[in-house]
């Protein structure tokens, strides 16, 4: 469909082709103080409100402001959305909005060819090519023929608009990036109702940055409106999701809203003892601001402190959970081991990120599985279970919660950099269709043991206050039934082999593996967390094409599902692709003797489905 349109100097018209198109990756990048993470969230708010399914990557930096103009100042977001199913931010990039040099130099190499390249041609000065390492200037040397590209002199264009803003020339650099967003909404015809709606929100105590925001917004959609440079626009149309009503939410918006749903069904006070660190200082932000659900949040001054005053709450009768990420969770292993020994309920939550030490704390990484099932002093069995998109953050940490309650025991849930800042639609779930996942504190003084078992080999759990329930706790052995310290070797022996029956034991009260595709496929290739949506999509694409590949997503790592060994003996062939050096590939090569190839990837990056297709397609040629 076309349309014309009255031009800038009022006199001639251009004509407008829109375009419908399925899906549609964008990336905005600039340095870290462009603003880039705020613009792309307000076009991935927007389009969802439009009704596309979509995925978010937010790629920063580690520095709060890395040198202007650095290759290693880039921060970038990425948006994919569609209407169909979207499960990854994307390969290669429909758009890219570069706002310097630097930008496009780190980005170039994934935009898709003949792709649109929107550049800010102001940034383009002989300072800022220097930083970004250019020998010439790329908007001149032809090297950027293969690409639609477009340049807009976006500094300028923002400045002329707020001229009479009353501003500092500075104050109104700032507002390129609204130019920028509002060029976008043009270009792929979004609203801009609700990013003017949130300016007068965020800015309402200063309204000349309001205005100058809004301004810019409509400048840059203007601007596209009315230049000769753009005859293209895009329409997606929305996705065809279930009804219901959505929110969008990164991952752990939802790991917040799933520690509140739980202790609500659990009947329970909620409590989240933590650390602020990255990744995970979000979660501590969410929970805080949700005190009206009778949640309580404390700041802890370290990650020892943080996990053994959820211990404390746990033994006080709240439901307990304890947030980190990194060498955090390193500095919690004793207290977990604590958790372990005094048998209470406390939910770990994991949201890794590139290590060892300090590592990269803005990236992302899978490599705190080994750690998780294995990382504490002495036979210490934790159950670990991993959410796999940002939505099922909520459902998982649900899950967690529910283990831990009805065994006694700390879980461990791992979320990681990737899905815990990206984001997608979320279907509310109804109040009323979540379990209640309460259980009874113990109610008779008369037969009381503080160490006696259930069924699932979980002790009562006795809140302190109660007459007739004293009882001590404490990380020496107990003895069987009693509780009091022992240190009796057959005792110890029992004690030990109870607690691992108990955690091996959760193997019969968890979904049975699920498999995507063929269940005796040439090759089935498996994953766990973040990388399911790269999988998914390879695997679909391989399917399309009639080879033979099934998708294994495991979502309980420890103990696993019980028909999970059997399942994976059907293939010819297992690929595991991971964010580490193969650690799920280890654990799984021990516990069940099967042979697996990997594909792994330490880089602080998601794998893109492409990398995971090349390396199933070679494996796929070997059978031949």
């Amino acid at each position: 469909m076309a349309t014309t349109v009255e031009t800038a100097n009022g006199k001639s018209t251009k004509t407008v082709d829109f375009v419908d198109v399925e899906h549609v990756v964008i990336r905005f990048a600039g340095d870290s103080g462009d603003g880039m993470q705020l613009t792309g969230t307000q076009f991935t708010t927007t389009t969802a409100q439009v009704g596309n399914d979509l995925s978010t990557f937010p790629d920063y930096p580690a520095e709060i402001r890395a040198p202007a103009g650095t290759l290693y100042g880039v921060s970038g977001f990425q948006l994919h959305f569609g209407s169909k199913n979207i499960y990854t931010p994307g390969d290669k990039y429909d758009t890219l909005i570069a706002m310097n040099p630097a930008a496009l130099k780190v980005n170039l190499k994934n935009v898709r060819e003949g792709g649109n390249i929107i550049v800010n041609a102001d940034a383009f000065d002989a300072k800022n090519l220097k930083l970004a390492k250019y020998e010439s200037n790329p908007l001149e040397d032809d090297s950027l023929k293969g690409y639609q590209l477009f340049t807009v002199p976006i500094t300028t264009l923002t400045a002329n608009a707020l001229e009479d803003s009353g501003l500092t020339l500075r104050e109104i650099t700032r507002s390129k990036n609204f130019f920028a967003l509002g060029l976008l909404y043009w270009l792929y015809d979004r609203p801009m109702d609700a990013t003017l709606e949130w300016i007068q929100t965020k800015f309402g105590n200063k309204p000349e940055i309001a205005n100058a925001n809004e301004k810019a917004l409509r400048a840059g959609h203007n601007f596209g409106e009315i230049t000769q440079i753009f005859n293209t626009r895009y329409t997606v149309r929305a996705a065809d999701l279930p009804a219901g009503t959505y929110r969008n939410l990164t991952g752990n918006e939802a790991t917040a809203l799933g520690a509140i749903a739980a202790s609500i069904k659990a009947k329970l006070p909620g409590f989240l003892g933590s650390y602020p660190i990255t990744p995970a200082s979000e979660i501590l932000h969410e929970l805080s601001a949700l005190k009206h659900f009778d949640f309580r949040t404390f700041q802890a001054e370290d990650e020892i402190a943080g996990i053994c005053t959820a211990i404390g709450a746990a033994y006080g009768g709240s439901l307990a959970f304890t947030s980190t990420s990194g060498p955090g969770m390193a500095l919690k292993q004793e207290a977990i081991g604590l958790a372990l020994m005094v048998e209470l309920p406390l939910v770990i939550i994991n949201v890794q990120r590139g290590g060892p030490s300090t590592g990269l704390p803005t990236k992302t990484e899978q490599a705190d599985l080994i750690q998780a099932i294995y990382g504490r002093n002495g036979e210490a069995p934790v159950p670990v279970i991993a959410a796999n998109t940002p939505a099922n953050c909520f459902h998982m940490v649900f899950e967690a919660a529910r283990i831990a309650l009805k065994y006694m025991t700390p879980v461990i849930l791992l979320t990681d950099g990737y899905i815990a800042n990206g984001s997608e639609p979320w279907l509310l779930p109804k109040a009323e269709d979540l379990p209640d996942i309460s259980v009874p504190f113990a109610s008779d003084p008369e037969t009381y043991k503080p160490y006696q078992r259930d069924e699932h080999l979980s002790r009562p759990w006795a809140v302190p206050g109660m007459a007739g329930f004293e009882h001590r706790i404490g990380g020496l052995e107990k003895q069987h039934i009693t509780g009091n310290v022992s240190h009796d070797p057959a005792n110890h022996q029992f004690m030990v082999e109870m607690r691992a029956n108990k955690v091996a034991g959760i193997a019969n009260d968890i979904p049975e593996q699920t498999v995507f595709g063929a269940e005796n496929a040439d090759l089935a290739i498996v994953g766990w967390g973040g990388t399911y949506g790269s999988i998914r999509v390879a695997v679909e694409d391989m399917v399309k094409e009639g080879k033979s590949v099934a998708h294994i997503h495991i979502k309980y790592l420890n103990p696993f599902p019980t028909n999970l060994g059997e399942l994976l003996k059907r293939h010819k062939k297992i690929l595991i692709p991971e964010l580490n050096l193969g650690q799920l590939a280890f654990v799984l090569r021990a516990k069940y003797l099967v042979e697996t190839e990997s594909i792994n990837k330490v880089q602080g990056l998601p794998f893109t489905p492409s990398e995971i297709k090349a390396r199933a397609n070679e494996i796929l040629t070997s059978l031949k």
